[in-house]
């Protein structure tokens, strides 16, 4: 279990800690079931233990928020847990964030917030790939007008002439 929560920690790329104290037991499936989606999951795990896996890590203060009844929500994507955590919170009283690591770095609940309000990957790959694209159309577009301006200059001419 130890081994367990520390590769949680060492390998997601963002870890959200919260206290879900009085949460039924469809709310929490609720939670874990908008985590699948996003990518993430959701760990309801011993404090105690949770505490041991963090030693020596870089990590290991956010053992501060091991308190109470806590549960992890975690993913790979450094955004994706930070974001249905956050809007999930919103949507219930009984789950309080408290704080949460990214990327080696110990988050507050001000933290978890901002990391939550950043674009997540998919966001960032479909702009990139809409900046690469743009040019491209772009081209595209002037390679084409120059045509379609000669051609409605010869159509103009023609009308011309055909008038005279």
């Amino acid at each position: 279990m130890v081994e367990e929560l520390g590769q949680i920690f060492e390998s997601s790329g963002v870890v959200v800690v919260a206290h879900y104290e009085g949460l039924t037991v469809a709310e929490m499936q609720d939670l874990r079931g908008r985590m699948r989606d996003a990518g993430g999951s959701v760990r309801v795990a011993k404090n105690r233990l949770a505490k041991i896996a963090l030693e020596g890590t870089d990590v290991a203060d956010i053992a501060q928020f091991l308190t109470g009844m806590t549960v992890l929500s975690y993913s790979e994507d450094p955004v994706a847990a930070a974001k249905v955590a956050e809007a999930y919170a919103k949507d219930n009283d009984k789950f309080e964030i408290l704080g949460g690591a990214m990327d080696g770095n110990v988050l507050d609940r001000a933290g978890v917030t901002a990391v939550s309000k950043l674009p997540s990957r998919e966001e960032l790959i479909a702009s990139i790939a809409a900046c690469i694209g743009a040019p491209a159309s772009n081209i595209a577009g002037a390679i084409g007008a120059p045509a379609s301006n000669i051609a409605s200059i010869l159509s103009t001419i023609e009308e011309k002439a055909e008038a005279a």
